[in-house]
């Protein structure tokens, strides 16, 4: 019988491995950029062209190699950083796979310039599919240049899996942050289809997150600091009005190396506990140092999943870290009072505590028999006559300047008991829309709360959600809009230009011929601007950066949540971020409005997320429940 098993050629290897390592662009941008860390480069340059489908180069400036190096860095398991297994366990550097640039010359074109510190002449090495075409010297300057062509251009079935050219542009900038974030100290550049993306200055860790995430950051960051025999945590994290309400500007790193870590997320989340709302996301950037004997890199191909040696510690630390900066920088909730106005209309209140009051209340016994001892529990025993009897002085006091007897200021008399106290106790539960309602024969809606609807039907009244209600009415009219009736547009009377992060440049240039048919009238101005001259007739003028933003918002939301198609996203998150939010005050009319076009819809009965727009309460149940049956 004749042998099966036989050994796969190493270009058929090398692709396999490949798919492992390099799964789009963006995994080649990662680890040629790690490289460039790894080899001492002070300034690096990231260039692309077409998403990284016909190029992608890194070129730094650091200390290059040698003419052998050069030919064996594409060789499958060659490394400079390990010689024997327990290196593997105290690596401190990035890139370390072996068989990354193998992977890399298996599935594209590679061509590769380097110099060696201090060598007067550099090489020149061209790959193809695995297979060496050239190898000479060449003029260059130290460092190296290493360019990936037409990826996956001899595995067409890989090709095709990739996304469009703004989702992978979105990848490539993750992973561009994430390195850059990881070294301030170091200057990038970053270039695609000949526009300038990133120019990062080498500086600090607050510069760095200032120039990658926006100006807005600068005076919204917390430094955390805490350092222990067995690991270190610096970093900053963001004061609760940054938190969002989608994930993205969170970055941990361990030992300089960007991690995802569900779990210190979760204690990040616990010390925010009660600053943020549930479903918002604070901005971190946190670094952990500790020795890489306690740390299990090698349980993912791109090192972003890690092992810790004792996580309930990591945990503790990061969570007691995060809330001792908070604490520190006086980061608080603001406190919320819902006081009844009838507390605020009182002279007590409204009016201010005059110099003669004050005067007179510092003279009263009460006020010198605790301020003379310093303390508010001292008192003077051995006076039998003890100043305490006289403690009504300064209810009197009040009593004369505000009560309804003669007055000692020209302060105006106070009620003798409060109007609030004598309303009858229906007053503070009925509104006085609703007796109006009562009082005639048309049924007007009734806001209750400013967040729901209550409208009166023949068998009994609904309560409608007034946000639920609009975002469905809105759902369908944009769905309808990019079906067959474009919405009408609003021009600004003078147009406004929107600079974006380039993420989201790359994310709005995606969704524009969709946002132009809902109403936006908005172009490309270069260099991650968009020029709005127009906006959908039912946003209010003035507001059009802000409505973009929270669409972007809303969208990045929908596209971590749920596996809808761009289209769909795009349009719930329109009719999210433009509904009726809950405590808006709506006039009659507005309500009846959203009664009529609710009910006009061809689901009615939920929003575009599934929730309940509106619950009904029938006669019969009513009666029910106040025993009107007996």
């Amino acid at each position: 019988m004749a042998d099966i098993i036989n050994l796969l050629p190493d270009n058929i290897a090398n692709q396999i491995a490949a798919g492992e390592v390099i799964q789009r662009p963006a995994s080649a941008v990662k680890e040629l950029l790690e490289n460039a860390v790894d080899a001492g480069a002070t300034e690096i340059q990231l260039i692309i062209r077409d998403a990284g489908k016909e190029l992608v180069q890194v070129i730094d400036n650091g200390g290059g190699m040698s003419e052998t190096d050069a030919r064996m860095c594409f060789e499958r398991h060659a490394t400079s950083k390990i010689k024997t297994i327990n290196d593997l366990f105290e690596i401190r550097t990035m890139g370390f796979r072996g068989e990354a640039l193998a992977s890399i010359a298996a599935v594209a074109q590679v061509e590769l310039k380097t110099r060696k510190t201090g060598s007067p002449v550099g090489t020149y090495i061209e790959i193809d599919n695995s297979v060496v075409r050239k190898q000479e010297p060449c003029q260059t300057a130290e460092g190296t240049s290493i360019a990936m062509k037409n990826l996956f251009f001899n595995v067409p079935a890989r090709r095709n899996f990739l996304k469009s050219n703004a989702a992978e542009l979105r990848h490539i900038v993750d992973e561009f942050i994430r390195v850059a974030m990881a070294f301030p100290q170091l200057q990038f550049t970053f270039t695609s289809n000949n526009q300038q993306v990133f120019y990062l200055e080498k500086g600090s860790l607050k510069q760095r997150i200032i120039a990658i995430l926006g100006q807005h950051y600068n005076s919204r960051l917390v430094t955390v600091k805490e350092s222990t025999d067995y690991l270190n945590v610096h970093g900053f994290v963001g004061k609760p009005e940054t938190a969002k309400k989608t994930r993205g500007d969170q970055f941990f790193f361990v030992n300089n190396r960007f991690i995802k870590s569900p779990y210190l997320h979760h204690a990040i989340m616990s010390a925010f506990a009660e600053l943020i709302p549930a479903d918002s996301f604070p901005h971190y950037s946190l670094f952990i140092d500790l020795d890489p004997a306690h740390v299990d890199i090698n349980v993912h191909p791109t090192k972003q999943e890690i092992k810790f040696e004792d996580d309930k510690i990591l945990y503790a630390f990061v969570q007691s870290a995060v809330k001792h900066a908070l604490a520190q920088f006086n980061v608080t909730p603001a406190l919320d009072f819902n006081l009844d106005p009838g507390i605020q209309q009182l002279d007590a209140v409204s009016k201010p505590f005059t110099e003669q009051q004050q005067q007179r209340s510092a003279n009263s016994s009460l006020y010198k028999t605790f301020t003379q001892a310093n303390q508010a529990h001292i008192i003077d025993k051995s006076n039998n006559t003890s100043n305490l009897k006289h403690w009504k002085d300064l209810y009197e006091i009040g009593k004369t300047d505000l009560g309804t007897g003669s007055r000692g200021s020209d302060m105006p008399a106070m009620p003798e008991t409060p109007a609030f106290v004598n309303r009858p106790s229906t007053a503070s539960v009925i509104d006085d829309s609703w007796q109006d309602t009562t009082a005639t024969d048309q049924k007007v809606p009734v806001q209750v709360h400013q967040q729901y609807i209550l409208s009166q039907i023949k068998s009994g009244f609904i309560l409608i959600d007034q946000q639920a209600a609009h975002e469905r009415i809105l759902y369908e009219r944009y769905l309808r809009a990019l079906q067959d009736k474009p919405m009408p547009t609003q021009q600004s009377l003078f147009p406004q230009t929107l600079q974006l992060l380039p993420q989201d440049a790359a994310l709005i240039a995606e969704m524009l011929p969709d946002l132009q048919t809902l109403g936006y009238d908005m172009e490309p101005f270069g260099n991650h601007t968009f020029v709005v001259r127009g906006t959908p007739a039912d946003i209010q003028s003035g507001n059009e950066q802000a409505s973009i933003e929270g669409l972007l918002e809303q969208f990045k939301h929908f596209s971590a949540e749920l596996k809808i198609n761009k289209r769909e996203q795009l349009v719930r998150s329109m009719a999210r971020n433009n509904a009726i939010p809950a405590g808006k005050v709506l006039a009659p009319r507005e309500m009846q409005n959203i009664i009529d076009e609710l009910f006009a819809c061809s689901m009615p009965n939920v929003s575009p997320g599934g929730k309940f727009t509106y619950v009904s309460f029938k006669l019969a149940d009513l009666a029910k429940m106040f025993d009107r049956g007996n």
